[in-house]
């Protein structure tokens, strides 16, 4: 993080009011577990602040014309970021009255402005396709390929990828949970569709690694790193990088993962490469969330759209044998109850 945004130790002549904006941010990274949430706090409160000049001089007028008014970017703030402003500063005042520094808020008189929901700007199936594509079929580029289908098939955000440990991945019978912790600290836990594990399997085999013997606390992402796992940072440029090369605009990860793995876009394809092989993906976490009824705000598809298919790396001989007994009685009942075939889907993977 930027030195002046949640500085390690204040300035002996610090205002007093700034100790409690360097507490205030401390705080809110813990119980939010999310370091880009308080980055964005951090953002909007020094300057708002060191330009008011103190949290008790600040009236809800104050609040009103820096909620409303243009930023560095020259342009006027869109609902979601007056919203966003307002919130910040409210959670801060909020923060006051608990530790007994002031009795009132100045955003509880203030109205939040009606928010209207985007349009998420996700990758299609041929782009995502073309994405998996340009991944080269080294240790690097295995552990990167698992790491890109686990944010599409999963919809998790970069920390919680990136988090990933041994002991978060467990087997019961033919499915494979993983589990997360989400912003606010908490806990969650959620089947990882078979292509990313089984493209989980395959880096961990060229890291020389298997879950079954691997510490809890190991990263997932070693091959080609180290035991620290690949960081955030440098699996960020590498997507950047493979963006380019499939001829794609470079944007954030959150764009993959919006794009299939929140909306779990049925009849898609992603990824046909040299020894493939095509895996219908039939009770992805998303596709669940859109059969009990939660609603799809990316792309409206219904839980009766056709499963996503998607094209996982063949496992190594090493990784075959370590789990072969749970791959076969998955194969078996895929192959058992084949799904309809549908010519949307069939001209995606062919």
């Amino acid at each position: 993080m930027n030195p002046q945004l949640l500085p390690a130790q204040l300035r002996d002549d610090a205002p007093a009011w700034a100790q409690t904006v360097q507490a205030f941010l401390a705080e809110k990274e813990r119980r939010s577990g999310s370091r880009r949430t308080v980055e964005g706090y951090a953002r909007m409160l020094w300057p708002f602040l060191e330009r008011i000049g103190s949290p008790d001089r600040v009236t809800q007028a104050h609040v009103l014309a820096w909620a409303h008014g243009i930023g560095a970017s020259g342009r006027e703030p869109s609902s979601a970021t007056v919203g966003a402003r307002i919130a910040c500063l409210s959670s801060y005042f909020r923060f006051l009255i608990r530790m007994g520094l002031a009795t009132a808020n100045p955003c509880d008189a203030l109205e939040r402005p009606k928010t209207v929901q985007s349009v998420a700007r996700g990758l299609s199936a041929d782009e995502v396709r073309r994405l998996l594509a340009v991944v080269p079929d080294t240790v690097a580029g295995r552990r990167d390929r698992a790491l890109l289908l686990t944010f599409v098939l999963t919809g998790r955000r970069r920390a919680e990828v990136i988090g990933l440990t041994a002991g978060d991945i467990s087997v019961e019978g033919e499915t494979v949970f993983y589990a997360y912790r989400c912003k606010g600290g908490k806990r969650g836990r959620r089947e990882l569709p078979r292509p990313a594990y089984e493209a989980l399997l395959v880096t961990l085999a060229d890291a020389g690694l298997a879950l079954a013997t691997m510490e809890p606390g190991a990263s997932l992402w070693q091959a080609g790193t180290g035991p620290r796992g690949v960081t955030s940072t440098t699996f960020y440029a590498r997507f950047r990088r493979y963006l380019r090369a499939a001829g794609l605009t470079p944007t954030g990860l959150h764009i993959p993962r919006a794009g299939l793995g929140h909306t779990a876009i049925a009849g898609s394809a992603v990824g046909r490469a040299p020894g493939a092989v095509d895996v219908a993906v039939q009770s992805n976490t998303a596709a669940r969330m859109v059969q009990a009824g939660r609603p799809n705000r990316f792309t409206g598809l219904s839980g009766n759209d056709h499963a996503l298919i998607v094209a996982a790396p063949r496992a190594s001989s090493a990784v075959a044998s370590d789990s072969q007994a749970d791959k076969t009685g998955w194969r078996a009942r895929r192959d058992s109850n084949p799904r309809p075939s549908d010519p949307k889907s069939d001209a995606l993977i062919h």
